[in-house]
């Protein structure tokens, strides 16, 4: 039986939700002022030399992320552009956003622990504990994916046709964060998929014969969505969204096929 207390004021929940709440928004400002505030300084020490956090509004740490954002992604023929004057502070705030959320993701799933989790039955309990480790690794690999691999190949494929047309290659810095931003994520939760058709079996909506039978209709519908989300209508790129995916889906199928086997053993123990 859940732990949850039926007789508890609705107020009490809510008051405990915003304090969780508050928790987790604390943590992202607090990460974000440090990232936004402060860069990393190398100090001596005698013969040590130690890297310590010195403020500098400047060249901040949130701009260290940038930079090495743009060396990794960008061919070395493409300049990063400023149009506006507030488009490089935007970018470093927006970084540091980025990474206060970041930072933040265990106490975020702490706190959303904390507070859904007695309201569930222990077997619910079990099934979403288990569901943390592999959807945190799934978002991880994901967006590593699209940081280290999709990203940099799709740059440089598309610059391509502007060096065959002679054109100079510039980018601004907002566009560049936002495009990455855009990618990184869309990767972590598009990697979701087996979690999700996990979830969905465990719970008994669907079996995995159903996931069998459609895996045709599912196929087309993620190629269609690489190529909603890539930027180009190349058709090249759409497949570097779609076919891991598709791998994905088969991930999960079997996944959810060892739910229907536990369970048909579980019946004939019975």
């Amino acid at each position: 039986m859940p732990q949850y207390d039926g007789d508890r004021p609705l107020l009490e929940h809510i008051d405990e939700l915003r304090a969780r709440i508050m928790k987790v928004l604390i943590s992202i400002i607090l990460v974000s002022m440090f990232v936004f505030v402060f860069s990393i300084k190398e100090f001596a020490f005698g013969d040590m030399i130690v890297p310590l956090p010195f403020p500098d509004l400047f060249d901040n740490i949130a701009a260290g992320i940038i930079e090495g954002i743009r060396d990794l992604v960008l061919p070395s023929y493409v300049r990063v552009i400023l149009t506006t004057p507030g488009q490089a502070i935007l970018a470093q705030f927006y970084t540091s956003i980025l990474i206060g959320i970041i930072a933040s993701i265990p106490l975020i799933f702490l706190e959303a622990g904390g507070f859904i989790l007695p309201g569930l039955y222990d077997e619910e309990k079990r099934m979403v504990q288990r569901m943390v480790f592999p959807a945190t690794v799934l978002f991880i690999l994901g967006s590593l994916l699209a940081l280290f691999f999709v990203i940099p190949f799709t740059m440089g494929f598309l610059y391509r046709y502007g060096l065959a047309l002679g054109a100079e290659t510039f980018i601004t810095i907002d566009e560049l964060i936002s495009f990455v931003v855009f990618f990184v994520v869309a990767f972590g939760i598009s990697f979701q998929l087996p979690v999700i058709m996990w979830l969905i079996s465990k719970a008994g909506i669907v079996d995995a014969n159903f996931w069998k039978a459609n895996w045709r209709y599912v196929f087309v519908g993620l190629v269609i969505f690489g190529a909603v989300i890539t930027p180009d209508g190349s058709g090249i790129t759409m497949w570097f969204v779609a076919l891991p995916m598709m791998g994905l889906y088969v991930l999960g199928y079997l996944s959810t096929r060892s739910i229907v086997r536990k369970e048909r053993e579980l019946a004939n123990s019975v």
